[in-house]
């Protein structure tokens, strides 16, 4: 007969195994992608200005694959080149005016010269900042100190590999990023954690539900797509921009429920216990592509965390208000700060967001 130390043992190991773990949907912005060396929102706006600025007077455009491919997009059609070269133009000369890239291309949403443009401009800057981030060459010691270590921590706590794909379960990441740090990262990261062949790491990945609203430069090798990209790959004659441009979704077009899956994406808000905000900016077009026109039904003790670095305790209450008022939940589940960056954020609320 077992003791009744044994009997707790084996109740207490029965309920970590049979609970069911805390529902927690994660919204990543350009500052969680910064931690690992991509561009903010403002930077990307440099970047894209110096992609498409004024070339040599052999390419009427700086950027010599995004000049390439528009000659030869234009000459398949009969088009004189110097209709996307004004096009350039208007963008570069706008940029500094634009809350970011996505808000110009929506205002623009009519202008398909622009459109393809600011598309084309967005897989160069985006290929080119993983070719240059932390994350390229992969070495877990370089990263330890960012949110991606912390999340791949949170992820793995108490659990082994046999329990992971249920763990997983647990989880949305809605990265309104085009870079794919996020699964470069953990499908690496699970690899050498758990020791787990390359195509056991492609399967856990794969089955998690992560959503880009606007896109990504291009699948990865291991995501069996028909074309692919490498993370960060340089060699560009190899992969075509045009791939990546037909990836990229405006606004309008990450909204159509027809093409897009923001109906998919709004729904993980139904259930989850928590909500936690990555890096985000908090902009009014991407606040409105996450939430529907109704508030959430009902009164909910949904708790709601989030990054706002460098960004003032007035607007950060502006925040938490639209945030709680969305939620139907109290102010104080409503914890929004402007003091930590994401990293900080899993080390100031690590207990509150454990999935053990």
């Amino acid at each position: 007969m077992a003791s009744r130390a044994e009997a707790a043992t084996a109740e207490k190991g029965h309920k970590r195994e049979t609970r069911m773990p805390k529902r927690t949907p994660y919204i990543a912005g350009a500052g969680a992608s910064q931690e690992a060396g991509l561009p903010t929102g403002e930077e990307l706006k440099k970047s894209i200005i110096a992609v498409l600025g004024t070339g040599r007077h052999d390419r009427p455009i700086s950027d010599m694959f995004v000049c390439h491919a528009l000659e030869h997009h234009a000459r398949e059609r009969n088009q004189d080149i110097h209709l996307y070269v004004r096009a350039a133009n208007r963008i570069q000369e706008a940029m500094p005016l634009a809350i970011s890239i996505d808000n110009l291309l929506d205002a623009h949403r009519d202008d398909k010269e622009i459109e393809l443009c600011g598309k084309l401009a967005i897989v160069r800057s985006i290929l080119r900042a993983e070719n240059e981030s932390h994350l390229k060459e992969l070495n877990f010691h370089v990263v330890e100190k960012t949110w991606y270590t912390s999340f791949m921590k949170l992820l793995t706590e108490n659990c082994t590999k046999e329990d992971l794909s249920k763990r997983l379960e647990s989880v949305a990441l809605i990265i309104f990023n085009y870079d794919r740090c996020i699964e470069h990262f953990l499908h690496s990261a699970f690899q050498a954690y758990y020791g787990l062949e390359s195509h056991e790491a492609d399967k856990l990945v794969s089955g998690m539900r992560i959503y880009h609203p606007y896109g990504v430069v291009g699948p990865l090798p291991w995501q069996n797509a028909k074309s692919s990209v490498a993370f960060g790959e340089n060699e560009l004659g190899r992969y075509d921009l045009f791939e990546g441009v037909h990836q990229i979704k405006t606004f309008a077009e990450g909204t159509d429920p027809q093409s897009s899956e923001i109906v998919a994406i709004r729904n993980e808000f139904t259930g989850a216990a928590r909500v936690v905000f990555l890096g985000f900016a908090y902009h009014e077009i991407n606040m409105d592509l996450l939430m529907s026109d109704n508030p959430m039904a009902g009164s909910s003790n949904i708790r709601c965390f989030g990054t706002a670095y460098e960004i003032s305790r007035d607007d950060c209450e502006r925040i938490a208000g639209t945030l709680k008022g969305f939620f139907r939940t109290a102010k104080a589940n409503v914890c929004i700060r402007d003091d930590v960056k994401c990293a900080g954020l899993f080390h100031e609320y690590w207990k509150s967001l454990s999935l053990a």
